[in-house]
């Protein structure tokens, strides 16, 4: 059974930094790639960042390009969202999403990573609030 559970969240000023950990279970990162998603409150849920299995390569999304990091650490079955210069517009539920992805072509999809019907499984989330 695919379970994530994240961690990390907190209430933190803005130009702070925040590393966010996606604890993983059931599955073999090997296999699967791996997504934050963030939701603000009355907006819908928008993409932040995609970590493919095949060749670890990365995608975000604009708004974080240059401060926010995805990594993993696969022997702790461990997904991390580093997040520096943290803005108050960077407030949100984060939310990681694993797909299988047991083929070679890139995991992150550049047409789809950014949907979330393109993750079948996800976390409930952990809060992030950027406020002076």
């Amino acid at each position: 059974q695919v379970q994530l559970v994240e961690s990390g969240g907190a209430l933190v000023q803005p130009g702070s930094s925040l590393r966010l950990s996606c604890a993983t279970s059931g599955f073999n990162l090997d296999y699967y790639t791996i997504g934050w998603f963030r939701q603000a409150p009355g907006k819908e849920r928008e993409a932040v960042s995609c970590l493919s299995n095949t060749d670890n390569s990365t995608r975000y999304v604009d708004s974080v390009k240059g401060r926010f990091t995805i990594s993993k650490d696969g022997a702790k079955k461990m997904v991390y969202l580093q997040m520096n210069s943290l803005k108050p517009e960077d407030t949100a539920v984060y939310s990681c999403a694993a797909k299988a992805n047991p083929f070679t072509v890139e995991g992150c999809s550049p047409n789809y990573w950014t949907r979330t019907w393109f993750f079948t499984s996800w976390g409930q989330g952990t809060q992030v609030t950027v406020s002076a």
